[in-house]
C-alpha cells in the first residue's frame, strides 16, 4: 500500500494561498522544510526532508523558528506562522 500524499498537497496548497495573501507577489521563497507524522503498525514516527539547498545551519534556525511560532500559536499569541 503507498502513502497517500493528498494531505500534504492540501497543506502545501492551503500555506501557498496564505502566503501569497500575506505577502503579495513581491516575494519570494527562500528555504523549505517539510516536517511529516508517519502513523502505521509500527506507531508514530517523524520524518524531515529539507529542501535541496539547506544548509545544516539553516535547517535548524528553519526549525527552532517553526517551534517558537507553533509555541506561539497553541498559547494564543499572533505569531504570523502562514
Amino acid at each position: 500500500m503507498s502513502l497517500d500524499a493528498t494531505k500534504i498537497g492540501t497543506v502545501v496548497a492551503e500555506q501557498m494561498e496564505a502566503l501569497e495573501s500575506r505577502f503579495g507577489d513581491d516575494c519570494q521563497i527562500g528555504d523549505v522544510c517539510t516536517i511529516v507524522e508517519v502513523l502505521g503498525p509500527h506507531g508514530s514516527s517523524v520524518a524531515v526532508r529539507p529542501g535541496a539547498d539547506v544548509r545544516p545551519h539553516g535547517l535548524v534556525g528553519l526549525l527552532r523558528i517553526a517551534e517558537h511560532v507553533a509555541l506561539g500559536d497553541i498559547h494564543g499569541e499572533s505569531s504570523g506562522g502562514d
